[in-house]
């Protein structure tokens, strides 16, 4: 008689999170080229709207300026604007635009404020100091990938919740808050991806007394420079 086959263990992947990688947070620089005052802005956005409101906010703060250029891209490249403001065409906007390209960052928004110090630069010297302010103001704001993270939250003994505290930090998930009423209500954060390694570490924790409950989702950021 020939043994009966087991089933094949289900080894498919699970499905790739998506992780979005833009700046870290504003940042504001500044720099000098034969006598002109050139200040880049740089801000991580999530929508049109906010980069068309920051970009006014500088216009309005800057309002002396001779020129506010600006570019934004968003939406995985799919949205990309830029201005030249009254430079030259193809001296600014398009340069400034191009550093937002070549940096691996999507959903940001850089202006670039020149100050006219009385010396024509030519259209090569405006493309480099318009594509030097703006990368200058990037590489300040940095780049940070942001994942999805569940907020959870699971109801344990206190016996229990002193087993769960040891090995927590090794599923990848961080405490941020516990209540410690006739039992400890436990509210944490973890990566979706290490969501359900969570689930199966409190369960088999508390011997199935305890399961996690998924409160909401957000995104969350990691630095990378």
């Amino acid at each position: 008689m020939k043994k009966k086959a087991e089933p094949k263990e289900n080894t498919a992947p699970e499905p790739e999170v998506e992780k979005r990688v833009t700046l870290a947070r504003e940042a504001h620089v500044e720099m000098e080229e034969r006598k002109s005052v050139f200040i880049g802005h740089a801000k991580p956005v999530t929508s049109e709207e906010e980069a068309r409101a920051f970009i006014d906010s500088i216009r309005h703060q800057y309002a002396d300026a001779t020129h506010n250029v600006y570019a934004y891209l968003l939406n995985g490249g799919a949205v990309a604007r830029y201005s030249d403001d009254g430079e030259p065409h193809g001296t600014s906007g398009v340069p400034t635009l191009n550093v937002l390209k070549m940096s691996g960052a999507m959903d940001l928004v850089v202006v670039v404020t020149r100050y006219f110090g009385g010396i024509l630069l030519g259209a090569g010297g405006l493309v480099r100091a318009y594509s030097a302010a703006a990368k200058l103001a990037v590489d300040a704001a940095g780049l940070a990938v942001f994942e999805p993270w569940n907020i959870v939250m699971f109801v344990c003994s206190y016996s229990d919740y002193q087993k769960i505290t040891v090995g927590l930090p090794k599923t990848g998930a961080v405490e941020e808050e516990a209540d410690f009423e006739e039992a400890v209500i436990v509210t944490a954060a973890v990566k979706v991806e290490d969501t359900g390694a969570l689930m199966t570490y409190i369960s088999e924790t508390t011997g199935g007394r305890s399961t996690v409950e998924i409160l909401d989702t957000e995104e969350r950021a990691a630095p990378l420079s």
